[in-house]
This record gives structure tokens, sequence and C-alpha cells, in this order.
């Protein structure tokens, strides 16, 4: 188990990485206004899940793939990329939202906008080279088993997450109700999310900076 002076030190990581706004929170914060609060969660649940996925691959040396073989790294990053711009097509083809629901619009389960944030997170290979740079700074291999101490430290980067996109959520969930309802308006949302995935899938598919 680290001691108390490592998890601070990476839990003050995690709040100054996660305060910061990125992919991950506009993505966030787009879906709660566009769907709401359960819409938002359910978006924060999947990267969440994803990112332990990614710490698993971490403590078993599967992300070190990416490093190894520059071709698997682009291959995820396409997927990734045609991924999100499926997405897209879908967010502008809705012609409502769930505050003004279409018959199309109710299709948008909790399960499926969980769903979308798991593969939009795992199919990104920079989160899983984040997660390979960043944990073994603060793993310590006298502190007992590696893998335990990575999964610890997924745990308290996702509570850290909670907490910040969370405030997030429900800040942008207020806007969305608000956006809903002026008529001209109302598909403001759906637009915003749609741009933010074609956003998201141009940025992945041309960054390859590994």
């Amino acid at each position: 188990m680290p001691d108390f002076s490592t998890l601070a030190l990476f839990a003050a990581a995690c709040l100054a990485l996660t305060v910061t706004p990125g992919p991950d929170m506009l993505l966030i914060a787009s879906r709660s206004i566009g769907q709401g609060r359960a819409s938002g969660f359910a978006t924060l649940a999947g990267i969440q899940a994803g990112t332990y996925c990614h710490a698993l691959a971490a403590a078993f040396g599967l992300s070190q793939l990416f490093v190894a073989v520059p071709v698997a790294y682009d291959v995820v990053r396409y997927l990734g990329a045609a991924y999100l711009l499926y997405l897209a097509w879908r967010a502008f083809r809705s012609t409502g939202t769930v505050f003004a629901p279409s018959p199309e619009a109710r299709r948008y389960s909790v399960g499926s906008v969980f769903r979308q944030g798991l593969f939009t997170n795992l199919l990104n290979p920079k989160m899983a080279l984040f997660v390979l740079a960043l944990f073994p700074q603060f793993v310590r291999p006298e502190a007992g088993s590696v893998a335990v101490q990575i999964m610890l430290f997924a745990t308290l980067l996702n509570l850290i997450g909670l907490i910040v996109n969370g405030v997030v959520i429900m800040t942008a969930s207020g806007l969305g109700r608000a956006l809903t309802r002026q008529r001209r308006l109302r598909r403001a949302p759906q637009y915003l999310l749609g741009t933010v995935f074609a956003g998201l899938a141009v940025r992945l598919a041309l960054d390859d900076v590994r």
C-alpha cells in the first residue's frame, strides 16, 4: 500500500489535471447540456470504467504495445476517430433532446450513453499512454503488488474526477434546460454535442504525437 505522502502527491496531480478543461470534460458537459444529468453521469461512468481498463492494461504491460508497435497506436487512433464521427453524425441527425424529446431522441438510453463514454475512452490511445506515463511514477515496488497500487491510483483519479465533473454536470444540465425553453435554441444542445464529437474526432485523427 502506498504511503500517505505518495497518495497525497498523486491526488494533487490528479486534481490539477482534472480541473483543467479537456476532451473528457467537454464531452461530459455537452452531453449534460443536451440530455441532462443522467446522461452526463452515465458518460462520466463510462469514461471512468474505461480508465480502469487502461489501468489494468498498464498493470499487465499491455499499454506498452503502443510504444513498441506504432502501427497499433495508429489503428486504435483511427478507429476512435471513426467512432466519434459516427456519434457526431447521430447527434446532428437527432431531432430533439430529452427535454423536448422526439421518438429518435428517446432511443438514447442511459446504457447507450454509458457505452459511448466507455468506447470513446477505450479507443483513445492517448489515455493509455497517459496512464502508462503517470501511474508508474508513484508506484513503489516495496509497497506491495504493483497491479493493486495501479488500480488504487485509478480509483483515486476517478473519485477526484467524480467530484470535479459532478459540478460540471450539475451546472451544464441546468444550462441545457434553460436552452431548451427557448424555442429557437431547442436544437442547440444537439448541435453542440455533434460539434464536440466531430472536433474530438479530428483532434484524435490528426494528433499523432506519442
